[in-house]
């Protein structure tokens, strides 16, 4: 891949990003506050295991991009089941219905995080792959105005209801006919024998024998059980904080992430992959010190939390990507790349879901309005606690040796 990419390129790889992380973006933010706002309790953490669970097939997905498919063709199909499966959840009347609809759209859209992360890398330097991915961010901030415009225009609030499924639903037609314009990127493994290893995504597995590789991979699985209490049910603390605009609050912080994105290539040179990593974690830990002063009277903590989220997605996840890029070889990116979310959004997010789902209602209690409240400090203390524990051991023990300019 030469040092310069056509502008026309650039402009379809970005609308790529910005339309794929939209389309989740739109319904996930207040997802949590509509399934408490139902009363699907026992439904609850299920429903909000759908991302996760989704993200067990990344590898699968992978292997098929890696092997038989155009990765492009592999995210337009993935798209438009996702698409037909967010309007049947937004035509849904039970937690059950909700549940099933969500994980098949999801089983076919997480693993389109990993696959335009190589489609981006496969047609563009490396170097340049933040300043693509950051239209994700903007793409997710942009989704906001949904709420937002139905708020203003209309009188109408859209969060906690299931208009927003809707929402992604059109964008992922959308993002469907976008991918088919992106540049053409084939199997880089076609032709190579299959095994019940590549059949299962494990193949990506053998790189865990590199010592820092496996350290990564390792925080990275934990450090989604605290990154997941963010995710998935922020909008419940906010709700019960008093906040309105649940979801165009929440992604305050992807609007700052858009920045930030920007500045990781430039702190992987001068900083070195381990400690642009690091600033991840760091980042981390002020977001849930944040919120535990935000769950007292410190109420504008609350927003620190929130705009901190750029630093850790842009430095901790998206340099994650780029480092696991760089430690792959070229016939295994598509599975890496998928291992990697198979571990992250995968096993990390499937186990934080259901542990952060009875670490809060260990503390909290509903109350007559439907709200969740009671001590989010407690909860908000031990997140801390663990996010500074995976922020030592990052530290300490990984130290990986790839060309940092290039990387």
């Amino acid at each position: 891949m030469s040092d310069q990419m056509p502008l026309a390129t650039r402009i379809k790889l970005s609308a790529m990003m910005f339309l794929q992380f939209m389309m989740f973006a739109v319904f996930w933010g207040a997802l949590a506050t509509y399934v408490t706002n139902n009363k699907w309790d026992a439904m609850k953490p299920w429903i909000l295991s759908t991302m996760p669970l989704g993200a067990l097939a990344s590898p699968l997905i992978g292997m098929i991009a890696d092997r038989f498919f155009n990765s492009e063709k592999v995210l337009a199909f993935s798209n438009l089941l996702c698409g037909l499966m967010l309007f049947m959840a937004g035509r849904a009347t039970g937690g059950t219905e909700v549940f099933v609809y969500l994980l098949i759209a999801l089983l076919f859209y997480m693993p389109t995080w990993s696959l335009t992360a190589s489609i981006a890398m496969a047609n563009s330097p490396a170097e340049q792959f933040p300043q693509i991915r950051v239209f994700g961010s903007i793409g997710w901030v942009a989704s906001m105005f949904f709420s937002i415009v139905a708020l203003k225009a209309f009188g109408k609030t859209i969060d906690g209801t299931s208009i927003p499924f809707y929402c992604g639903a059109a964008v992922a037609v959308v993002g469907a006919v976008v991918a088919l314009l992106c540049p053409p990127t084939p199997p880089k493994g076609k032709g190579q024998p299959l095994s019940v290893v590549d059949a299962l995504g494990l193949r990506a597995f053998s790189l865990m024998k590199d010592k820092n590789f496996a350290v990564f991979m390792l925080v990275s699985f934990v450090a989604m059980i605290p990154f997941n209490i963010h995710f998935a049910f922020l909008s419940d603390f906010l709700a019960a904080k008093g906040f309105k605009l649940l979801t165009a609050t929440n992604y305050i912080g992807q609007a700052a992430e858009m920045g930030f994105m920007l500045l990781v290539t430039v702190a992987m040179r001068k900083f070195g992959v381990k400690w642009s990593i690091v600033a991840g974690l760091v980042a981390m830990v002020v977001r849930y010190g944040a919120y535990y002063l935000g769950a007292g009277d410190m109420l504008p903590a609350i927003y620190v939390g929130i705009l901190v989220h750029g630093i850790i997605f842009g430095f901790f996840i998206v340099g994650g990507q780029v480092f696991v890029g760089k430690s792959a070889p070229a016939d295994m990116q598509g599975q890496a790349q998928g291992f990697y979310g198979l571990m992250t959004f995968g096993f990390g997010s499937l186990i934080g879901t259901f542990a952060n789902n009875a670490l809060i209602n260990s503390y909290t209690t509903r109350n007559a309005e439907g709200l969740l409240v009671g001590s989010w400090d407690k909860v908000w203390l031990i997140t801390l606690a663990c996010s500074v524990v995976l922020l030592v051991v990052m530290a300490l023990f990984f130290n990986p040796k790839i060309d940092e300019k290039k990387a």
